[in-house]
Order: structure tokens, then C-alpha cells, then sequence
């Protein structure tokens, strides 16, 4: 007796400290035939940048300027009796003209976070990549907001259907500070040289 009663606590003292927990969590759950488009704060988007932009500007200045002053003088007793005169011309002209173009393109890939679930549905994108390439730091930061059914079925949005985006791309290294201008030919250009 003494047997079965020190079995039945043994088993009494293991039936109550095993406790079921359920499998399921409401906060990660993803069932397996549902979409896999981001829909909440922290899940993540795939952004293909495919900007592409172009402008031109030509200026065509032209200007004339004509003044003449003319003086004479006569007095007999300056230079011999000889009256004197004198005539002052001044012109001149000014042509000028330029033109600026400039294009950009800008292609990257890279994957950002939902950082907030507005009240009409939009999801606000942020996030941001580097990259070094030869010893040069570069960066492209990502921000906006998309609408949900412009997320593709594989989870994956063009900048082009982003609304109040903000792409930048910076480099830092030698390279890029070479392509700048010299401290010297902006102020040859301030003072219009």
C-alpha cells in the first residue's frame, strides 16, 4: 500500500508543476496561406530606387550701352588764341549666355522597416544602407509613405509609388571630394570671373 501511495504522489507532484502552453502567439502568428506583405509597425519592405531625372536651363543675355559727352572750349587766351575742345565717347556692350543640364540616376535596392501604420492604412518607411567601394563610404537613406495595395505579392514596392519620399545618396571618401569644386574657383565664380 505503501507502494501505491508513494506512486500516486509522485505522479500528483509531476501533474502539478507540467502546465500547457498554447503554441499560438497573437503578436507573431502568421498563418501559411496568408499574404506576406508588410502590414504592421516593424515588419519589413523590399524597395527597388529607380529615379531617373533630367532638366536643362539656357540663358541668352544681351545688352547695349551708348553715352557721349561732348565739351569745346575756346578762350583766346589759353593755347594761343587757338579755341580747344574735346569730345568724350563711352559704350559698351555685353553678351552673355549659358546653360546648365544636369541628369541623375539613381538604382539601389534596399529593404527598410514599417515605422507607422497611419489611420487611412499608409505605411511609413524608413530606413537606410551602406555600402564602402574602394575605400569610400556611401549611403542611401529611404523615407516615405506607401499605399497597401501598391506592395507587390512578394513584398517588394518601387520608390516611384512612394509619397513624400526623401532619398539620399551621399559619398565620403577621395573621390568625392575631388569631384567638388575648389574653394578658390567658387569664389572666381562669386565675383563673376
Amino acid at each position: 500500500m505503501t507502494s501505491t501511495l508513494l506512486r500516486g504522489l509522485v505522479l500528483a507532484s509531476l501533474a502539478s508543476s507540467a502546465r500547457a502552453e498554447s503554441l499560438y502567439n497573437e503578436g507573431t502568428y502568421h498563418p501559411l496561406a496568408a499574404d506576406s506583405r508588410a502590414s504592421k509597425v516593424g515588419d519589413l519592405i523590399t524597395v527597388q530606387v529607380y529615379e531617373n531625372s533630367s532638366a536643362t536651363s539656357t540663358t541668352d543675355t544681351s545688352t547695349q550701352r551708348k553715352n557721349a559727352i561732348s565739351a569745346s572750349l575756346s578762350s583766346s587766351a589759353i593755347n594761343g588764341g587757338r579755341p580747344l575742345s574735346g569730345n568724350i565717347n563711352v559704350s559698351g556692350e555685353f553678351d552673355g549666355g549659358g546653360t546648365t543640364q544636369r541628369t541623375n540616376r539613381l538604382l539601389a535596392i534596399l529593404t527598410v522597416k514599417v515605422c507607422e501604420v497611419l489611420p487611412n492604412g499608409d505605411l511609413k518607411l524608413a530606413g537606410e544602407q551602406f555600402l564602402t567601394v574602394n575605400g569610400e563610404q556611401h549611403k542611401v537613406i529611404l523615407q516615405g509613405r506607401v499605399r497597401p495595395q501598391d506592395i507587390s505579392s512578394t513584398n517588394v514596392v518601387l520608390s516611384t509609388r512612394l509619397a513624400d519620399a526623401r532619398l539620399v545618396y551621399a559619398g565620403d571618401g577621395e573621390l568625392s571630394e575631388r569631384a567638388k569644386r575648389g574653394w578658390w574657383r567658387r569664389l572666381l565664380d562669386l565675383l563673376g570671373f
